[in-house]
């Protein structure tokens, strides 16, 4: 229950501040037989021109992107570097071929340019008699709940390489 409470924080914690950056959160948890993605978010950046065709308006989606993101919630201390050694080539894998799943599922936004991202997010138990402090380093974003203090360490764009082989 603690992994599922604390990761499930973590990826509140990373959406939230996606969205306070300007991204769209499309999806949580989207899952297929090949795994599952904790986040999938769209930005659209400077949306095209609006052009009338045959009486309908459209509105050019060639500067949309999406992210495709996995997040790992750690203690400090951890022993897979904060969830950066979690990131296996397998890892890997799965994800690309569950993002292969939703551009399938969606096809209108199979023209968008794509990404995967990891989010390197930290987790410490509060307790009531903590009285220490710490000098650490900033955070991109932090939030305290459920009796945890999470910070998102680290947004790493493009994370690995998106030409994986899906054989």
């Amino acid at each position: 229950m603690k992994y599922l409470n604390s990761g499930q924080l973590g990826e509140d914690l990373v959406a939230q501040w996606l969205q306070s950056t300007g991204w769209i959160i499309l999806h949580r948890r989207f899952s297929s037989r090949w795994g599952e993605i904790d986040i999938i978010a769209q930005y659209d950046q400077g949306v095209g021109e609006v052009g009338e065709q045959g009486g309908n308006f459209s509105v050019s989606t060639q500067h949309s992107m999406l992210a495709f993101v996995e997040v790992k919630t750690r203690s400090s201390g951890s022993w897979d570097a904060g969830g950066r050694s979690a990131i296996t080539p397998q890892k890997q894998a799965k994800i690309w071929r569950t993002a292969g799943m939703f551009l399938a599922q969606y096809p209108e936004k199979a023209d968008y340019s794509c990404r995967f991202d990891v989010a390197i997010v930290y987790c410490q138990k509060i307790s009531k008699n903590l009285t220490v402090v710490t000098a650490t380093q900033e955070a991109l974003a932090t939030s305290s709940a459920a009796g945890y203090k999470l910070k998102l360490q680290e947004y790493i764009l493009a994370a690995f390489d998106s030409s994986i082989d899906n054989g």
